[in-house]
């Protein structure tokens, strides 16, 4: 196993893996009821390759250079990573920038970037001789995890809003999770979950509360750093909800600069939506935490949550990259969408379109500049909710079945 202790990414005292399977037990102490989590543990691990490993990035002998995983324990057999840093011409056309880059996570097993936690989750969940494994989620979460606990045969149980959407739900289902949708949003889903993991014994994946979690999504960080190589990185976009994805971007580039494989780290840059946007609150008044936003709403569903959990290690991230935040419109999420799709052959979710919708703010605000290098993480894929994809395009008329009538709606097409 890769040797590895954890670390406190509050008050920075280190733990044995036996001692702490989930927060800080010292911090954990001034955890609040429905606040951000206090004690978020992070995977400090002592060995890192001083090369890039001769394997797929979605390989066994791969994730096991980077990740604290045992040599020959198992690992949950389905394909999770690996996926394009897409070359997008036309996009760079659209916005002036030479060296733009699209990392596609829609092209994970169950269409998200969270697939990646739920991997590395699972597979502890195998070391650790766990066989149920609990997560609260707004969906993606639930999907990932439902989907790679039945490759690895365990019992997935999942706490998700009832207001999900639908698309989600059915994928959730299909893949046999036991599903418990809640009259009430995602922030009491995960206090629900918190409840019912510490009432039965069961494994908890909650964001934050998971030290896994943001270890397993650090992966993105090492592929589009290898797929870069040995080019340095100027500014990462990444849709933010409770922040753990854009932590893990953060500790996948800090143990690659750490271990001489990344010149430097890049600027990070948060993008939620402006009906969710507690984190981006925070990094433009300075605050050190969040003021939750009861009733947070927003079309970007994966994005919409009160109080993010992992506000604290995400705020440091972004304050220690030099990079800021940025909160889009839902109108702008929604254009953004066709915009992508259009312009890269990429179909995402809201909130994977949200990235699009920053970097034109972004822009604006010269957050990064159009001859840098900069990639828009896309974490998930617009089938997961066409109701919202279908606010961006008007549904054509029905024509005859003739060639006149094709010629005709030709002739009413808009000159390009």
């Amino acid at each position: 196993m890769s040797q590895f202790r954890f670390r406190c990414t509050e008050c920075g005292a280190f733990y044995e893996e036996a001692e702490a399977e989930l927060t800080c037990p010292a911090c954990a102490r001034a955890q609040q009821p429905g606040g951000v989590v206090r004690g978020v543990l992070e995977v400090a691990i002592e060995s890192l390759p001083g090369a890039w490993p001769a394997a797929p990035p979605s390989s066994p002998d791969f994730l096991r250079a980077f990740l604290p995983l045992s040599k020959s324990g198992p690992l949950p057999p389905i394909p999770v990573g690996g996926t394009p840093l897409l070359d997008v011409p036309h996009l760079r056309r659209a916005t002036g920038m030479k060296d733009l880059w699209v990392k596609d996570d829609t092209r994970n097993p169950s269409g998200s970037t969270k697939d990646r936690a739920s991997l590395l989750v699972v597979a502890k969940a195998l070391e650790y001789g766990r066989e149920t494994i609990a997560t609260a989620s707004t969906g993606n979460a639930a999907t990932a995890l439902a989907a790679v606990s039945a490759a690895a045969g365990v019992r997935a149980v999942v706490f998700v809003p009832a207001t999900a959407p639908e698309a989600k739900l059915v994928q959730m289902q299909s893949y046999g999770a036991l599903v418990l949708p809640i009259e009430g949003t995602y922030d009491q889903a995960f206090e629900l979950c918190l409840e019912a993991c510490r009432a039965f014994g069961w494994y908890n994946r909650n964001t934050a509360v998971n030290p896994f979690t943001m270890e397993g999504k650090k992966t993105v960080a090492l592929e589009i750093a290898a797929s870069l190589a040995p080019a340095a990185i100027d500014a990462v976009l990444v849709p933010t909800g409770d922040g753990v994805i854009l932590a893990g971007v953060a500790k996948g580039f800090a143990d690659l600069e750490r271990c001489g494989l990344l010149p430097r780290k890049p600027r990070l840059i948060a993008v939620q939506p402006e009906g969710s946007a507690a984190i981006v609150n925070a990094l433009r008044t300075g605050a050190p935490t969040i003021v939750p936003l009861p009733g947070a709403a927003s079309v970007a569903d994966s994005l919409t949550v009160e109080t993010p959990r992992n506000a604290l290690p995400c705020l440091a991230a972004v304050r220690s990259s030099g990079g800021g935040g940025i909160a889009v419109s839902d109108s702008a999420i929604v254009a953004a969408i066709a915009d992508l799709a259009k312009l890269t052959g990429v179909f995402a979710e809201p909130a994977g379109a949200a990235v699009l919708a920053g970097l034109r703010v972004a822009l604006e605000q010269n957050l990064v500049g159009r001859d840098e290098r900069v990639v828009l993480l896309v974490t998930g894929t617009g089938l997961k909710d066409i109701p919202a994809a279908a606010r961006a395009v008007k549904r054509p008329a029905p024509i005859p079945a003739k060639l006149d009538a094709v010629a005709e709606r030709l002739r009413s097409l808009p000159a390009e």
